[in-house]
């Protein structure tokens, strides 16, 4: 008894989900959607949403979606050979240039960290700026990191290629 009311009230809700909707443009183009008639809309006529058992939700469905339209251009392997070996030769490139941009960073980490800055106070005397030191040197980490991180995703997209 309790499969039957559920069933009923499944189907009752389904039926009551099933709206009419208007459309109305107004003088300006404003578009306004409502489950109500207004003067000067449009009943649209929608079709009813896919559910599970359909073909839009299949397998097939999915498989032609994802296959390319008839009219769309093919590559031939030869051609496909020749821009992946084009974009393997700039990926080494960009990782020759990375690595040697990381280099040049660390150098001037190194010398960045051995010349702290320094003011002349009253009376000629020389202080340290700590805090202007430790912001120059983050900064130069900061770059040395970037560039490690780029050579790291650089060598995992090399390792990917075909």
């Amino acid at each position: 008894m309790n499969k039957l009311m559920v069933m009923l009230f499944c189907l009752g809700v389904s039926l009551c989900a099933r709206a009419e909707i208007y459309k109305q443009v107004d003088a300006e183009g404003h578009i306004t959607y409502s489950n109500v008639p207004m003067k000067g809309s449009i009943r649209l006529n929608l079709g009813p949403l896919p559910t599970a058992g359909t073909k839009a939700n299949s397998r097939e469905a999915r498989a032609s979606s994802s296959s390319s339209p008839a009219g769309f251009p093919r590559v031939d392997q030869s051609t496909q050979k020749q821009r992946d070996n084009k974009r393997q030769s700039i990926l080494t490139d960009e990782l020759a240039n990375e690595r040697h941009a990381l280099d040049v960073a660390k150098q001037s980490l190194s010398e960045g960290q051995e010349n702290p800055e320094t003011f002349k106070g009253k009376g000629g005397k020389t202080y340290r700026n700590v805090a202007k030191y430790e912001e120059k040197v983050q900064k130069l980490q900061e770059d040395v990191n970037l560039h490690q991180k780029n050579i790291e995703l650089l060598e995992k997209e090399l390792g990917s290629t075909p």
